[in-house]
């Protein structure tokens, strides 16, 4: 049919400029977040883009469902102002009608969505943990930086070294807190290098001081020394086995169904069914005022859209809490958006006003005839 083409290529250009634009928008906000990470010692500095493309990728379902329910609005907001859906509604076609070619349109979006959500989306979030996590386990020599305190794998040193020398294995004003069995200690030196003994690894320290003090009294033992050394391990930190909820896949969530797997996994098939959703009410609130500003459906969309989402994300941690049953949610959540949605499209589909539900009817004025 020529109408549905000629929707469907429009559809398509509205839906192609709007996700670029979303994408371009959540791409600079991610790379800002990112870099402010990477200086705060989460990632490593030449991760950022990588990181960046991971988090991007996991915004994905989200930024798709977004795309098409405004390139639905503006659509048939469009229709509306130029009185093109006068035209189908004169060709016999109601509003309900043009949900069979926006279904044609949207299931390949669908599709995708259901793909990033239950498949991809684990991936990504299991790639930048493990990204975070190597960077969390160098050695503490190698997280010393000149002119920078840097704090030890384990929390319990902070060095300092105002400058290295070019081959990074001596550097000039040392500096070394540790807080560690109920004592304090401070040591500071001019210079230090890095030597390797048959104990390890060791950071020997030239000319300097040592405070130590035993945490809550007021003892002090000063102490100065001409070469001093202290063992750094360079072993990887060990993490704790631990797995986030949403780096696990899918298939392992259903296989232990506790309330935070089950949490994640109604976000995950959220994602899909809000998509299934936003298609009906894109239709259902499209019909717009021409006398009004075209941006007021726009913005109410988004706040629809907002206000969605927001749900998504507290019934996720309801459910994980143990507070709220993920087949309640479901059924509450998308099953009575679906309802309201459905009723508030035949109400446009059926032309029905306050006043024919009630049953009471305008008069009509009663004109007499007119005999000659």
């Amino acid at each position: 049919m020529l109408f549905h083409s000629s929707l469907r290529r429009e559809l398509s250009r509205s839906f192609g400029a709007t996700l670029i634009v979303l994408v371009t928008v959540v791409m600079t906000m991610t790379l800002i977040r990112t870099l402010g990470q990477a200086s705060r010692g989460s990632f490593n500095p030449s991760d950022v883009m990588l990181v960046m493309g991971y988090t991007v990728l996991a915004y994905m379902p989200t930024l798709l469902t977004m795309s098409l329910f405004i390139a639905i609005i503006a659509t048939l907001s469009r229709m509306y102002r130029e009185s093109e859906m006068v035209i189908w509604f004169c060709s016999g076609k109601g509003l309900s009608a043009l949900l069979p070619p926006l279904m044609r349109f949207a299931w390949p979006v669908f599709a995708v969505v259901a793909a990033l959500a239950l498949l991809v989306l684990p991936w990504t979030n299991l790639r930048i943990e493990d990204l975070k996590n190597q960077y969390e386990k160098r050695s503490d020599l190698e997280r010393i930086e000149p002119g920078q305190f840097q704090e030890s794998g384990s929390g319990t040193r902070v060095f300092f070294v105002e400058k290295n020398t070019i081959s990074q294995q001596s550097g000039s004003n040392v500096f070394i807190a540790t807080t560690e069995g109920g004592k304090e200690t401070i040591t500071s030196a001019r210079s230090g290098r890095i030597e390797s003994l048959p104990q390890g690894q060791f950071l020997m320290l030239s000319n300097g001081q040592r405070l130590e003090s035993v945490i809550g009294t007021a003892d002090l033992k000063v102490s100065e020394f001409e070469v001093y050394g202290a063992q750094i391990s360079t072993d990887a930190l060990s993490i704790a086995a631990y797995t986030p909820v949403n780096t696990q896949t899918t298939r392992a969530l259903i296989a232990n169904l506790t309330p935070a797997s089950l949490g994640e996994l109604s976000w995950r098939i959220g994602l899909v069914l809000a998509a299934v959703n936003f298609v009906i009410i894109g239709v259902a609130v499209s019909n717009v005022n021409p006398r009004l500003n075209k941006s007021v459906n726009l913005v109410f969309s988004l706040f629809t859209f907002v206000f969605y989402y927001n749900l998504l994300n507290l019934g996720q941690s309801w459910i994980a809490s143990g507070k709220y049953s993920m087949a309640i949610h479901m059924l509450t959540l998308h099953g009575g958006i679906f309802v309201m949605a459905t009723l508030w499209l035949a109400k446009g589909h059926n032309n029905w006003h306050w006043h024919n539900l009630s049953g009471h009817q305008a008069k009509k004025p009663n004109i007499g005839t007119i005999t000659s």
